[in-house]
């Protein structure tokens, strides 16, 4: 009896593990889902940008708030996030919002492994879903390079910056081919050793304010471009 008893203990916690597990918001559609709902429509004559991303981009109107006064800009990032999470999410936060470009910003969080071990083509793979998937809406498409890291200051086993480089060579190529707009701020934010510029970041991952002045500057132009070309 009393082995009868501990069996339905044990089931009963594994229900709930699982009940638990389906309630999870893995992606975190809760995230934006009333601020999407309570967006108006963008005035007559002017564009909407949709910037997709993780930390870098969610932090972006902290650090330089004065770049989103007045402006097309929505950001849509959330902290930690890896492309497949960002994937799940597209349709809410980036194609139901009728932008007219959206910028995707993705593949640092994959790289570190913060939903599990991934691999540069499975990475590559996931922003190139993306890109089709606004592209079939008729959403103009930035792809921007992931920003330099030399170390992760969560996952220091892991040497980044080389997967980095290989991984933006793949995304430039894609983007080219596919006539897609390339932004690199790799170029700009990069120093000798393929990591973060000290002048540009508070913690070798994440920019500063003068790194986002910087990268705001670089995608004003990159906007500019893609509205213009056909």
């Amino acid at each position: 009896m009393k082995r009868l008893h501990r069996i339905s203990f044990i089931m009963l916690i594994l229900i709930g593990s699982t009940v638990e597990l389906m309630a999870q918001d893995w992606a975190n559609l809760e995230r934006y889902k009333k601020a999407n709902l309570n967006l108006e429509a963008p005035a007559p004559g002017k564009i909407r940008v949709v910037l997709m991303g993780n930390s870098i981009t969610e932090g972006w109107p902290k650090f330089y708030p004065e770049f989103f006064e007045n402006s097309p800009y929505l950001p849509r990032g959330i902290s930690g996030q890896t492309t497949p999470q960002m994937l799940l999410r597209f349709r809410q936060d980036v194609i139901d919002l009728e932008p007219d470009v959206v910028v995707i910003l993705a593949g640092t969080n994959d790289i570190a492994g913060n939903t599990g071990p991934m691999t540069l083509d499975e990475i590559y793979g996931y922003i190139v879903s993306m890109s089709e998937l606004a592209h079939a809406n008729n959403i103009k498409v930035i792809l921007a390079s992931v920003l330099p890291v030399y170390q992760y200051t969560w996952r220091k086993g892991i040497q980044p910056a080389e997967q980095i480089v290989a991984l933006n060579d793949m995304l430039q190529a894609y983007a080219s081919a596919g006539d897609i707009y390339y932004l690199d701020y790799f170029t700009t934010m990069a120093d000798k050793r393929n990591g973060f510029k000290d002048e540009y970041t508070y913690d070798g991952v994440h920019p500063n304010r003068a790194g986002y002045v910087q990268m705001s500057k670089l995608l004003a132009q990159a906007i500019k471009e893609a509205i213009k070309s056909p």
